[in-house]
């Protein structure tokens, strides 16, 4: 592998990165107003978090991955840590009735964002070690499946189903380029899956957005079910209202009418909408040609990997940006039921922007040592002749 990819992977990122900080700075404009008396208040703080970010993924890309293998001790106090942080968000007031957040200082943090990478790594470095036995039932499957559940069942009690379904999919990835068998992973996703559903059904709220997406009634008899899929609607609905204002050019950065409390959620997770609204089908179009060219470069970054850790992890850290990505976009164009989910790099919120840049890195990680491997058994080999 050479650097061509490693450094059009950067850009692709950097450009995923500015564009978001040009949308925000729009999109918070009147909420940052209203609530702050600032109309650059959440710019400002989203400019910090992206240098930060920045210096986390440069950090991440210093860093051997082969060291969460090597010191084994490294993955275990990660994940510990982060099961520590999901269970300490239970001694905090819920905000909008789930308990996400820990208050430190002047921002909240989410450890959820966290677990969707601890599960990642722990499932990468555990199977990469089992090597063949991950085959096997108990060693394979039944282990991954209680390190992923340690992690998972903390955030489904938040509740937190959207983070709670990256987390899945980014786990039942990570096993299957392992190797362990698709019949192992159908039989325990079943279990996890009816668990899930399970609370799912149990939740008036989440069954309230179900109903407002396939068009039918929330409860039989109205009430809080019924207004949260009438509220679910309406985000729905405002952000298509967003998108077809702006057409094919946009009505020009700034002048969104939609931002101006119309869209719920107008800088954080629909932030989609009103960069379609003010830049038009351009801006839609090249969000989704950007995240295309970051997952592509993902890919082959990951398949040029020395060795199957490199390969997985990279893989593993890729999906859940895309996979993010895709499911924020498909929920502003209602393809999909309304879900807080953010668009990594765009929305506002830091600890969802540092794990994003913490995936960058890592993935850069990969590919970096990857290319000195390579260098030096070409040197070696140049010796020997």
């Amino acid at each position: 592998m050479k650097k061509t990819p490693l450094f059009a992977f950067g850009l692709v990122v950097a450009a995923i990165a500015a564009l978001g900080l040009v949308v925000l700075s729009s999109a918070s404009e009147a909420n940052a107003l209203r609530i702050y008396g600032n109309p650059h208040h959440f710019m400002v703080r989203q400019a910090v978090f992206v240098v930060a970010g920045a210096l986390v993924a440069a950090l991440a890309a210093a860093f051997d991955y082969r060291r969460w293998r090597s010191a084994g001790v490294l993955a275990v106090l990660f994940y510990v840590c982060t099961l520590a942080l999901l269970v300490l968000v239970f001694h905090f007031k819920p905000i909008n009735g789930s308990y996400r957040w820990i208050p430190v200082g002047p921002v909240n943090m989410q450890p959820s964002e966290f677990a969707k990478i601890a599960v990642v790594v722990s499932l990468a470095v555990w199977l990469d070690k089992a090597g063949w036995r991950v085959e096997l039932f108990k060693r394979g499957a039944l282990s991954s499946a209680v390190i992923m559940g340690g992690l998972i069942l903390p955030v489904l009690f938040e509740p937190d189903f959207g983070s709670v379904l990256v987390m899945s999919a980014a786990g039942v990835l990570v096993m299957f380029l392992s190797g362990v068998r698709f019949t192992h992973i159908l039989a325990l996703g079943t279990c996890g899956g009816s668990l899930v559903l399970f609370k799912l059904f149990n939740n008036a709220n989440r069954m309230a957005r179900l109903a407002a997406f396939f068009g039918g009634s929330a409860a039989a008899g109205g009430g809080v079910a019924d207004e949260a899929s009438k509220r679910a609607a309406y985000q729905a609905e405002q952000a298509l209202v967003a998108i077809k204002n702006g057409g094919i050019t946009g009505v020009g950065l700034g002048e969104s009418m939609q931002k101006h409390f119309y869209l719920p959620e107008a800088h954080t997770d629909f932030i989609f909408a009103v960069g379609g609204e003010e830049l038009g089908l351009f801006f839609t179009l090249g969000v989704l040609l950007l995240f295309a060219a970051f997952f592509a470069l993902s890919v082959y970054i990951a398949c040029k990997a020395t060795d199957r850790l490199g390969r997985n992890i990279a893989l593993g850290m890729a999906f859940l940006v895309f996979f993010q990505a895709v499911f924020n976009l498909g929920v502003v164009c209602n393809a999909l039921p309304t879900k807080g989910m953010a668009l990594p790099f765009f929305s506002y919120g830091g600890t969802n922007m540092l794990c994003s840049f913490f995936a960058v890195g890592t993935i850069l990680s990969v590919g970096v040592h990857s290319l000195r491997d390579r260098k030096r058994e070409m040197i070696r080999r140049a010796v020997m002749k």
